[in-house]
């Protein structure tokens, strides 16, 4: 869904119920009106829902089908797997604009009016009855479940103020009306529907079935235009509620989401959602070489198949976008130490990833210290992967051999960039694998490829390496 303001009416468009009439427009549900636009855009080859990635095999063929079979849709699936995005994107496959009675607090169509103050109008005004124009973007209502939401919240109540202005209980137009009914004519998604109270999800199952709500006190039935869309943990999840089995029946797809599969479409995750520090007057330019943007993604998926992650906790997408940002950041700070005018992240530069996962993922873990431990042997692992998939490690035997007892290399983030220039000056056998790794000759990009081969080599159990904080020396194993 888009945070723009949402754009002023064309002035072509009828502005009275005649003029409407005149122009040919014709009324459908809501229903109808997304299943012709998701005909069109299937037909055209594009997907029903943009920027989502991942899920072309999977998770949007169902969507596909819900939307053409007329569905309400649940999505069921762990935190960060895209399903409020989903959800937002299905307000692109309504038409443009939608033409309602002028004054109405819930989008009447004009040809078939349903609340009080609509109906009144047209029956007075008939063919002068004033119409206005609502843009897609406003016809889309989104509500976060929580256990103090209440079904005035949801569906309606009497508005005090309107009984003080002289109206009586039994008149209809005293009612203030929640948000199902406002989001008639348009798409309604609760995100976490376990989290409303079973009495409060008792409310919502008029709206799927009957395609109507009732307000207490009133024998008034809307019958509302509404497609309902609703996101959810797994019931094997969640502890904090569950949906009840007759709304649950009601909705017409249940779908399930998932993790990106692989690598490749973690990166590109990254690419497309990632936003590091921008480039400032004087500041460093950030340029992530691809080896260390993949090792962000590895981590993620290492961090999915880990036996110390609580797996029915998840480990979200966001967890590889905060980390890109996060390794971006790392880099800025040293070059603005060392006064580089670029910003390269290298192996130095992944220690900063252990805080910024630490929040997004919950490790089983008793023992005091031992979190940190299993975060810091994650990275660890990911690097290694990455450095078997880009360093063939049977070509870089000359390079061990060049390690004696007297070769000695220090690295770190406290080592400018073209420190790394002396190193491959004083081991003549690391320039070949470096600078096929770096795919540059930039003094950046060179400390990176650097960094990655002496730590792969070490990893690999080829050389030794002490540690202190992000300095570390490399020897050999004698």
């Amino acid at each position: 869904m888009s945070t723009d303001i949402a754009p002023d009416p064309p002035r072509h468009l009828p502005s009275t119920l005649g003029e409407l009439r005149s122009s040919g427009w014709e009324s459908t549900s809501v229903h109808e009106e997304i299943r012709r636009n998701a005909v069109a855009r299937i037909a055209a080859g594009r997907p029903v829902v943009e920027g989502i990635l991942g899920f072309d095999d999977t998770v949007l063929p169902q969507v596909e089908n819900a939307l053409l079979a007329g569905h309400d849709i649940i999505l069921l699936g762990e935190r960060g797997q895209a399903k409020t995005r989903i959800v937002r994107s299905l307000t692109g496959l309504l038409d443009e604009w939608l033409p309602v009675v002028a004054g109405s607090e819930i989008r009447d169509d004009p040809y078939h009016p349903v609340s009080r103050l609509a109906r009144d109008l047209v029956a007075e005004e008939g063919d002068a009855t004033p119409v206005t124009w609502v843009h897609r973007s406003l016809r889309f209502s989104e509500k976060l479940a929580t256990p103090d939401t209440s079904i005035a919240d949801l569906i309606g109540e009497v508005d005090p103020i309107k009984v003080a202005e002289g109206r009586y209980l039994s008149d209809e137009l005293t009612l203030h009306y929640g948000l199902v009914p406002r989001a008639n004519r348009g798409i309604f998604a609760v995100n976490e529907l376990p989290d409303l109270a079973e009495r409060i999800q008792v409310g919502l199952l008029n709206v799927l079935e009957e395609r109507d709500v009732q307000i207490r006190g009133f024998t008034v039935r809307l019958p509302l235009d509404v497609v309902l869309v609703a996101t959810a943990n797994p019931e094997d999840y969640t502890n904090r509620g569950r949906i009840i089995t007759p709304l649950k029946d009601r909705f017409g797809a249940q779908i399930r989401t998932h993790y990106p599969e692989d690598t490749e479409t973690e990166l590109a995750i990254i690419a497309q959602e990632a936003r590091p520090p921008v480039h400032a007057a004087g500041g460093p330019r950030v340029e992530v070489p691809p080896f260390m943007a993949e090792i962000v993604a590895e981590l993620s998926q290492l961090a999915r198949q880990s036996p110390h992650v609580n797996q029915r906790s998840g480990v979200s997408v966001r967890l590889s976008i905060s980390n890109s940002e996060t390794l971006a950041a790392n880099a800025v700070r040293r070059a603005l130490r060392t006064g580089e005018s670029d910003a390269v992240p290298r192996v130095s530069d992944l220690g900063a990833l252990v805080t910024s996962t630490q929040g997004k993922i919950e490790i089983e873990a008793m023992e005091e210290g031992r979190e940190e431990r299993i975060l810091q042997g994650l990275v660890s692992a990911a690097v290694l992967a990455v450095f078997r998939r880009r360093c063939p490690v049977d070509q870089l035997g000359p390079v061990v051999s060049a390690f004696d007892e007297a070769t000695v290399v220090h690295a770190g983030d406290d080592l400018p960039a073209a420190a790394y220039a002396e190193l491959l000056a004083r081991v003549p056998a690391l320039e070949g694998p470096v600078m096929a790794l770096a795919d540059s000759e930039t003094p950046g990009a060179v400390a990176a490829a650097a960094e990655l081969v002496l730590e792969g080599l070490h990893l690999t159990k080829r050389l030794n390496k002490e540690a202190a904080g992000s300095r570390a020396t490399y020897r050999g194993r004698g």
